[in-house]
């Protein structure tokens, strides 16, 4: 873990270095190691901060380290800075994927059981109640829409409402992608107008499987050709939810978004730091 814990800080230090990213000189810590140690606790400690920062201290990687309370604060107030890293590590991935290839699919994230919806503080509002039909189940918080490559890299995500259709995440996720590449997904993805966009303005072509009364037919070669693409992703998603705890714990709708995109840029390292 100590071996790892360097290779992530090593990484996230020439990420830093790469957007000329600066700060105070007379802080304990900067700001890779703040991330550093959040990215360890994502991937050993299920989230739990405090127990990353305890193996930081105690190995003597981090001997400065902050307190509990200090440190959720420096994390809080580089939460952009993390943003970026993600997508400045994500142009990286798709300027070395050759074949231009991507998969968008879902996967849900609970803020709280059912039977305790109607004491939720962090969110309110049916529109966050959502049913995941693969699942076969019903659940209170966000979807998350992930594109990842063919080898399951995450490369973008963007987060909505339980009950919002899949359709509406292609309108929020940036489709930063070479000429010529191809994005697979399901068919509850459809949007003819989406499609027409990105295939006359970028070049880039939305494969969505079709729906049986679809007024939009595909041949049974490219349907056979979306399915065993798309099936690639579930296990990305299964690796994913597997760092995921079992509640999430977080004060407000911003921190509890903060902490799952956490998770995914931890992933996201742990995939190219292999």
């Amino acid at each position: 873990m100590i071996k790892k814990s360097i290779a992530i800080y090593t990484i996230i230090d020439d990420l830093l270095k790469e957007i000329e990213h600066t700060e105070p000189q007379n802080r304990n810590i900067s700001d890779a190691e703040v991330i550093t140690t959040t990215v360890i606790s994502a991937l050993y400690f299920s989230g739990n901060q405090e127990k990353a920062i305890c193996f930081m201290r105690s190995v003597s990687l981090i001997p400065n380290m902050l307190s509990k309370s200090r440190f959720n604060r420096r994390l809080h107030m580089i939460r952009d800075l993390i943003v970026d890293l993600f997508f400045q590590l994500s142009g990286m991935i798709k300027e070395l994927n050759i074949e231009s290839e991507y998969i968008i699919d879902s996967f849900p994230v609970k803020t709280c059981d059912n039977m305790r919806i109607a004491n939720s503080k962090l969110i309110q509002g049916e529109i966050y109640r959502g049913k995941k039909a693969t699942m076969r189940r019903w659940f209170y918080g966000f979807n998350v829409h992930v594109m990842v490559t063919t080898e399951g890299i995450p490369v973008e995500y963007t987060f909505l409402p339980g009950s919002k259709h899949n359709s509406e995440a292609l309108k929020q996720l940036p489709f930063n992608l070479e000429q010529g590449s191809r994005v697979y997904a399901d068919a509850g993805y459809t949007n003819y107008k989406i499609e027409d966009m990105l295939r006359d303005a970028e070049q880039i072509e939305l494969l969505v499987a079709r729906k049986c009364n679809s007024k939009r037919k595909r041949e049974p070669y490219q349907e056979f050709l979306i399915e065993s693409m798309r099936k690639r992703i579930e296990t990305t998603f299964s690796e994913i939810t597997t760092l995921l705890p079992k509640k999430i714990h977080a004060v407000t709708d911003y921190g509890f978004i903060l902490k799952v995109i956490m998770f995914l840029f931890s992933y996201t390292l742990n995939k190219i730091e292999k």
